[in-house]
């Protein structure tokens, strides 16, 4: 069984999984499903339930006990008795059925509209009768009051055919220029309403017949969308809900609410896939809507259009059912099997698989692995630091965004083989907390305050002392170093308030600023309490109320100050970082020497006539070497008249034959100088540079004065 969670809601797919044809054994079947464990995990809800190629429409009766589904090919149609969980019969037809309707409570009768303009009816033995429509059927829909059945297709004539007399009655003619595409009674007061290719709802009394209003669709929807003014909107689908609302579906993939006494929707949704809508359902349990179009089915909220999920099966979507009072769905689509969907959040499992309920729950309090389980993402970096950015391009390798998926396994090896040394660490961290839980079993000291926070625990019981003694209730206080939920935040380390921290020492006024402020009003409380009579005490209390403003004031002030030095003091600290970081940065840029071993039996100093020479000859020598033939030639010929010429190159000669010439480069130090100068010339300028405050000054007055005067 197949789990998915769009915007985290669970849907299982019951039909998820391998199918077994009819002709295998049972012995072959057994042997299969102990093999195989997709096929020993399935659920076969209902037995045979497909088409051959593809599943037009499927519906419940309306007593709940059998289930149809039409589809093709050979065009057929199949009943499914649910408390049996398997087929109860199955008929074909001589032509694609487009849509079928239940007329009794259970399968006895039927009435099929196939697309030869041929209709049928079904009785609970098989075919009963059948009669033909002038033109091509595209929808149908029974009155069950008067017993009509009215058709609409590729004309502006609305057919009626009564079953009572069994002949057919005057037609109605729509205002739609071409043909009719879908039509429904409404369950309550039995209005008729019928969508035409104009993208207009034309409303029918039936007891009168005549038309009494119409819903200009098209115009509403295009509103919402002025991108597609052009294109030509057709209704495909229309439902309602009770006596008021109906909902109607359009060719350009928008769903419109409305509510029949007005000629306004109440909410215009739009499945973002300029898709035709194929069917809507309402669900009136979970106040949502069901709407389904090629691609997708979303199910959104019916008063705010806000969506709740979506089902995306892969096949083309032709038909919705949903099971009543239930959050079980069944979908036909452009594949063999019938889809069906169960969505626990929505409504409990019908009753006659309710065993259901019981198997999700066991699902979701064991939760299986998903395939990401065992794979690993790592990023091309990551990739290059573990030293697996080779396998980039192979089959090991799946490139998915900005990174890949590896096998875990693989990456477990790979972070060996880089870090030996973890095994170590490893191993230490579970010899010392081995350790701590022997030592905790010891005699030990209790301490009242803990080894992390002390200074906030500290200042919680004094907090929490004072407001014992103020109040009078005996109710318990609330002590965050007694709840369990902040344990953390006084034995894990990670929660340490770091006293060097920028935040902290902005903050670090503040606090100082309420614990003065505690102070001052122990005082004042002293100061009233050794006072007898009551005069002197009203002039303490006025006099204490005076100084307390007016140190408020100071307080203020300082405080002001206080953040601002703080402030300054973040600053530098942070400057004087970034100053060592850029020293830094040039001492590792600067090249160190190399050292070079040299075999046995080789001097440094040592030429082919086994004489000594100056460093500066040898290092000629070595830069002579990396020169080409030519300009080994020129120098030669010119060394003799020009011997300061060619002071920077030194050629090398060894006993054994070796020959090396090298250069000294002086880039390096040249550019250190410039940088050196520039610096030192914007101090000079940093220095040198005035404010033109005063003169800003000046001009402002001046200009005061100038309009004044005028």
């Amino acid at each position: 069984m197949q789990v998915i969670s769009p915007n985290n809601v669970k849907i299982y797919n019951l039909s998820a999984g391998k199918s077994l044809p009819d002709w295998i054994s049972d012995r072959k079947r057994r042997s299969l499903i102990k093999k195989d464990p997709e096929l020993r995990d399935r659920i076969e809800l209902i037995q045979d339930f497909d088409m051959p190629i593809v599943s037009n429409q499927v519906t419940i009766s309306p007593d709940g006990q059998y289930i149809f589904a039409s589809g093709v090919y050979k065009p057929r149609v199949k009943c499914f008795d649910v408390t049996q969980y398997s087929m109860k019969f199955e008929r074909c037809f001589d032509s694609e059925c487009i849509k079928y309707k239940i007329l009794s409570d259970d399968y006895s009768k039927a009435v099929f509209l196939h697309n030869d303009r041929y209709v049928e009816f079904h009785a609970q033995y098989g075919k009963y009768y059948k009669i033909r429509i002038p033109k091509f059927g595209r929808d149908f829909d029974y009155n069950y009051s008067t017993c009509d059945l009215y058709f609409v297709g590729a004309s502006n004539e609305i057919y009626r055919f009564n079953l009572e007399q069994g002949r057919f009655q005057t037609s109605l003619k729509s205002n739609c220029t071409e043909e009719n595409n879908c039509c429904q009674f409404n369950p309550v007061h039995e209005l008729f309403a019928c969508g035409n290719t104009d993208g207009v709802v034309e409303c029918w009394d039936p007891r009168a017949p005549k038309q009494v209003g119409i819903l200009n669709c098209a115009i509403d929807s295009l509103f919402e969308d002025l991108s597609n003014k052009n294109a030509k909107c057709a209704i495909t689908a229309l439902k309602f809900r009770d006596g008021l609302n109906l909902a109607v579906g359009t060719s350009t993939g928008h769903i419109l609410l409305y509510d029949i006494r007005s000629n306004r929707p109440l909410l215009v949704k739009d499945h973002r896939f300029e898709l035709p809508i194929k069917d809507i359902q309402w669900h009136k349990e979970s106040d949502l809507i069901f709407s389904i179009d090629k691609r997708v089915c979303k199910i959104w909220d019916r008063h705010t259009g806000k969506p709740y999920t979506s089902i995306e099966p892969g096949s083309g979507l032709n038909n919705i059912c949903i099971v009543p009072d239930s959050g079980m769905i069944f979908m036909a689509n452009e594949a063999p099997k019938v889809l069906v969907y169960y969505i626990p959040s929505i409504g409990p499992a019908p009753k006659w698989c309710s065993f259901l309920d019981n198997l999700t729950e066991e699902l979701e309090s064991n939760p299986t692995s998903t395939v990401y389980d065992d794979y690993k993402f790592l990023t091309k970096q990551e990739l290059e630091t573990l030293g697996l950015d080779n396998l980039i391009g192979t089959n090991v390798l799946r490139a998915y965004m900005h990174g890949y998926f590896v096998d875990i396994r693989l990456y477990k090896k790979a972070k060996l083989i880089n870090e030996p040394f973890n095994f170590e660490e490893f191993k230490k961290r579970k010899i010392k907390e081995k350790l701590e839980k022997e030592r905790e079993n010891r005699v030990k000291v209790q301490r009242k305050l803990p080894l992390v926070n002390t200074e906030l625990a500290k200042r919680i019981i004094e907090e929490s002392e004072e407001l014992k003694s103020k109040v009078k209730n005996k109710k318990p206080l609330f002590n965050p170093l007694e709840d369990k939920r902040f344990a953390e935040l006084f034995t894990d380390p990670n929660y340490q308030i770091d006293m060097n921290s920028e935040e902290y020492k902005l903050l670090n006024p503040v606090v100082q600023k309420v614990n003065e402020k505690k102070l001052k009003k122990k005082v004042v409380e002293n100061v009233a309490a050794s006072e007898e009579s009551e005069q002197e005490e009203e002039s303490m209390s006025e006099d204490s109320d005076d100084s307390a403003s007016e140190s408020s004031s100071d307080d203020e002030h300082q405080w002001k100050q206080s953040v601002k030095e703080q402030y300054k003091q973040i600053q530098q600290e942070k400057r004087l970082k970034e100053k060592l970081e850029e020293k830094r940065k040039k001492q590792e840029n600067i090249k160190q020497p190399k050292f070079y071993e040299l075999k046995d039996g080789l001097d440094l100093y040592s030429t082919n006539s086994n004489s000594n020479k100056n460093t500066s000859d040898i290092l000629k020598n070595e830069k002579m070497k990396r020169l080409p033939m030519a300009s080994r030639v020129q120098y030669l010929d010119d060394k003799n008249k020009n011997n300061s010429k060619y002071d920077e190159l030194v050629f090398r000669s060894d006993s054994l034959g070796n020959k090396q010439m090298t250069f000294l480069s002086r880039k390096a130090k040249r550019n250190q100088d410039e940088e050196r100068k520039t610096m030192q010339h914007h101090l000079e300028r940093k220095d040198i540079r005035r404010s033109a405050g005063k003169i800003t000054k000046t001009f402002k007055k001046n200009k005061s004065q100038f309009f004044k005067r005028k």
